[in-house]
C-alpha cells in the first residue's frame, strides 16, 4: 500500500502519534498537526525516515482551521488520507458544567474536523481518498457525567454518517472508529480525576488502533468499513 499524501491531526501523542508512525512507511508525504511543537517534532522523528512535515495549530481556534486547510492544499497539492485524531475531554454533571466548557469541546471535537474536512474535500474527491474519524464509544451511548463530551461525539458520528452518503459516489470512503478506553495521556488523566487505578496494559493500545487504520486503508476500493467499535478485552 502506498499513499501519496496523508494528514493526521492530534499527532503529537497517543492515538494520533501511533497512526502517524504507522502511516510513515506508506506515505510519500505525511503531515502531522498538533499544538505542541516539541512533541510534534518527536513524533515526526519517529516516522519513516523522519521525513514528516509538522504544522503547529490550535484547532480550538475557529479562524485557524480554514487557514490550515488552505495551507495543506498548497503544500500537498492533494490529499489521499485525512485522519482526525485531535480531541479534548471534560466531565461533569449538567448543573455543574458551564456552557463555555461545552463550547470548547464542540470547537475541538466537532467544528474543527467538520471544517477541515470541508476545506480538503475537493482534494479528497480528486484522489478518491479516505477520511477517518477517531470517535469514542461515548458517541454511541452516553454515560452519566459526560453529557457535553458525549454530545460532541454523537455529533461527530452524525457528521461522518451524513458525509459518507454524500461522497461515496465520488469514490471517497468515510470510516469512524468508536474507541473504548485506550492507553493515552488523556485516559490517564481521566483515571486520575476519577481516582481510579490506571493500568495501561489492560486497555486498548494506540498501536492497536493504528493497525485497524492500516487495515481499513488497505482494503480494495470497492470495500468500505463504515464504523468499528474497539473495546478492551477486560473493560
Amino acid at each position: 500500500m502506498m499513499i501519496d499524501a496523508a494528514v493526521v491531526t492530534g499527532a503529537s501523542s497517543g492515538i494520533g502519534r501511533a497512526v502517524a508512525v504507522a502511516l510513515g512507511p506508506h506515505a510519500k508525504q505525511l503531515v502531522l498537526i498538533g499544538r505542541d511543537p516539541a512533541r510534534l517534532a518527536d513524533a515526526a522523528a519517529a516516522t519513516h525516515n523522519g521525513a514528516a512535515t509538522v504544522l503547529t495549530t490550535d484547532l480550538a481556534d475557529p479562524d485557524a482551521v480554514p487557514v490550515l486547510g488552505h495551507h495543506l492544499a498548497d503544500l500537498l497539492g492533494g490529499v489521499d488520507v485525512l485522519v482526525h485524531s485531535a480531541g479534548d475531554y471534560a466531565s461533569g454533571e449538567v448543573p455543574d458544567t458551564d456552557a463555555a466548557t461545552f463550547d470548547h469541546l464542540y470547537a475541538v471535537n466537532v467544528r474543527a474536523p467538520y471544517e477541515l474536512t470541508r476545506e480538503l474535500l475537493p482534494h479528497l474527491r480528486a484522489r478518491h481518498g479516505d477520511v477517518i474519524f477517531m470517535n469514542s464509544t461515548q458517541g454511541l451511548a452516553a454515560y452519566p457525567g459526560v453529557s457535553q463530551y458525549a454530545a460532541t461525539k454523537h455529533a461527530l458520528t452524525a457528521v461522518a454518517d451524513s458525509l459518507r452518503g454524500e461522497v461515496n459516489a465520488a469514490g471517497v470512503r468515510v470510516t469512524t472508529l468508536h474507541l473504548g478506553r485506550t492507553a493515552t495521556p488523556m485516559q490517564e488523566r481521566i483515571h486520575a480525576a476519577a481516582h481510579r487505578p490506571y493500568r495501561a496494559a489492560d486497555l486498548v493500545q494506540p498501536q492497536d488502533v493504528a493497525d485497524v487504520v492500516l487495515s481499513v486503508l488497505a482494503l480494495p476500493r470497492r470495500t468500505q468499513v463504515n464504523s468499528v467499535t474497539i473495546w478492551p478485552t477486560h473493560p
